[in-house]
């Protein structure tokens, strides 16, 4: 049976909490400066109210840490750059960002324990956060970020960010306010969501995650987030000219991040590898049960000459070899 959260998210609107999510704020006259020199995305020229999906990387372009970046404007009226990166990690990003920090006019806190977020998903969600927040919400390309109270006090950063296939929006509050924003939200029509349907969402969306889908060894243009997360117009930043050079010299990387569907049998393990025609091709990172397609789904990297969508190949199990069908991204449509 659907779970209701997830026929919610698809159908409506449903409310997931994302607290746990590392949150840093760089104050300081060069925080834009100093993340662009590290980071993928251009932030020097972010303007207020804007945000981007950037990755920070070592000399060779692989891949530390998946962050996203919003230019955000403080109560006591100074700006600042919010960064937000994977569930755990703000401890280690605030460490590493320090490491990097030299003469820059840059404060670096962690803030993760401070505040509460939310992730409201579903093709109704502005109609719920409109209703929650009782007036209209302003139309927002993604990445695009406001404030708006809840209630009589509980304000919030409204950002809108399409995470897992369905317009989407991220809320993010002081903590103490989160149980006032999150009952006016489901007092809306927001169904409370679990973390289960979450990552079925995010697999089927495609939306790769520090962790099962990337780490510190997997160069950046592999991860297939180079249109919205890799700017080649700013300056100089740190694995540039790796990046630069699969953009010129080669044209394509070795492995790509792709979808594939399972023909028979269930999810399939992670590092499952996956094989042509007798010839290692490609290893999973990520997989579920779809209940949109009735059948598991994955997410994987391919090599070169095996990405065509209809591609059939096999994955190799603990319980024997499963047929499964490269769909490209994202491996179940919205």
């Amino acid at each position: 049976m659907t779970p209701p959260d997830y026929a919610a998210a698809v159908s409506s609107a449903a409310l997931f909490d994302t607290a746990a999510a590392g949150k840093l704020l760089l104050t300081g006259d060069d925080a834009p400066m100093f993340l662009g020199n590290l980071s993928t995305n251009d932030t020097k020229n972010l303007p207020l109210g804007g945000g981007c999906e950037a990755y920070l990387c070592d000399s060779r372009a692989k891949v530390q840490f998946a962050v996203w970046i919003y230019h955000v404007l403080l109560a006591d009226r100074r700006h600042a750059m919010w960064v937000e990166t994977t569930a755990g990690r703000g401890a280690d990003l605030a460490k590493y960002l320090d490491r990097y920090l030299i003469s820059e006019q840059v404060e670096i806190t962690d803030v993760t324990d401070q505040f509460a977020q939310f992730h409201l998903a579903g093709p109704h969600a502005a109609e719920v956060l409109a209703k929650a927040l009782g007036e209209p919400v302003p139309e927002l390309p993604e990445f695009a970020h406001t404030e708006r109270t809840f209630g009589a006090n509980a304000t919030c950063n409204v950002r809108r960010r399409d995470l897992l296939g369905v317009p989407g929006f991220d809320l993010v509050c002081l903590k103490e306010r989160a149980d006032g924003v999150r009952g006016l939200l489901v007092a809306a029509g927001a169904v409370p969501g679990t973390a289960e349907t979450f990552e079925t969402l995010r697999i089927e969306a495609g939306t790769p995650l520090f962790g099962p889908d990337i780490d510190a060894n997997r160069f950046v243009m592999e991860v297939g987030r180079a249109p919205r997360a890799v700017s080649y117009s700013k300056g100089c930043y740190l694995g540039q000219e790796p990046i630069v050079m699969a953009r010129d010299r080669a044209g394509h990387v070795n492995r790509a991040f792709l979808g594939l569907k399972v023909l028979d049998g269930g999810p399939l393990p992670a590092g499952a590898k996956v094989f042509r025609d007798g010839q290692e091709v490609g290893v999973v990172t990520s997989s579920c049960h779809s209940p949109r397609l009735g059948v598991p789904v994955a997410l994987a990297y391919l090599r070169w000459k095996h990405q065509e969508p209809g591609t059939k190949m096999e994955a190799e199990t603990p319980t024997g070899r499963q047929p499964v069908e490269v769909t490209g991204l994202p491996p179940v449509a919205g």
